[in-house]
């Protein structure tokens, strides 16, 4: 059944593929990015289907905007995919305070601007679906990544969340956590590196972001295979509420689980005896 899905950052990786990939199969899109004419051009001009609008996901203003054109346009907006993101990368002390504010715009409160622009239309339609792009990193903090990690468990956080609050009017959530895809988040000029230098650090982080660098090109996932997954996880009558994407992800997510029952465990005879004794009040 065709439905009326809005993709933010559209314009490059995988919100390029998931736009192609839901107008190949009847889907409506609405397709956002800050700059329209370059997702208009990245989608291969006008079409039917196809309603392009100029969103910057840090900006409540443009997510009402988008979401009222999509209405305008399609009458409805049923599956909210939440895509723009950035990666902030570093250690901690090397990232400045405004730094980690941007990464946290982008990747916490951008994607809570277009999900609170869109959810009066879920809900008066009682039926809509946010889908939120996380990361592996929301799962499983690494070095270098503390700025992205923090924001992609808060972001983690948010949407499991949610999903109790717009329950009830028939809205679903899936949270998706990808590996590494051959997208064009790693390219030159797209990550971020520490604007502060601090020479304990220094011999790491050089080789650190050559490394990152060097896997560009190289990651094992690919982009189009996943915007048909999540094309049909939007189709599923119950839609996973968390969906582990890539074979990378899967292996570091069944780490992490284990290491928390492992930590949980040793914790047992320490933590689980802290309650009141109300016997003794």
């Amino acid at each position: 059944m065709s439905k009326v899905i809005l993709v933010t950052g559209a314009g490059r990786g995988l919100g390029t593929d998931i736009a192609r990939e839901a107008l190949a199969v009847g889907h409506q899109v609405v397709a956002t990015g800050r700059r329209r004419d370059e997702v208009e051009k990245t989608l291969g001009g006008p079409q039917d289907n196809l309603l392009v609008t100029r969103l910057d996901v840090t900006s409540l203003d443009d997510a009402e905007a988008a979401a009222q054109a999509a209405v305008d346009r399609f009458g409805r907006i049923d599956v909210l995919v939440n895509n723009a993101g950035n990666l902030v990368a570093g250690y901690f002390e090397e990232i400045s305070p405004a730094q980690m504010r941007q990464q946290f715009e982008s990747n916490l409160f951008g994607p809570m601007n277009v999900t609170r622009a869109v959810l009066p239309v879920l809900r008066k339609q009682r039926a809509g679906h946010v889908i939120t792009i996380t990361s592996t990193a929301g799962l499983v903090g690494m070095e270098f990544t503390s700025a992205y990690a923090a924001s992609k468990f808060a972001e983690e956080g948010w949407m499991e969340s949610l999903r109790y609050d717009v329950e009830p009017y028939n809205i679903h959530t899936t949270i998706v956590e990808p590996g590494y895809f051959r997208t064009e988040f790693l390219v030159d000029g797209s990550p971020t590196w520490p604007e502060l230098s601090i020479d304990d650090y220094a011999p790491r982080t050089a080789p650190r972001i050559e490394g990152i660098k060097s896997i560009n090109g190289k990651q094992p996932g690919d982009p189009a295979k996943l915007a048909r997954a999540l094309l049909a996880i939007a189709d599923q009558d119950k839609p996973l509420l968390r969906f582990v994407a890539g074979a990378d992800a899967i292996e570091a997510a069944e780490a992490k689980a284990k290491e928390l029952l492992a930590q949980a465990e040793a914790s047992r005879e320490l933590g689980g005896s802290l309650a009141y004794d109300d016997t003794n009040a």
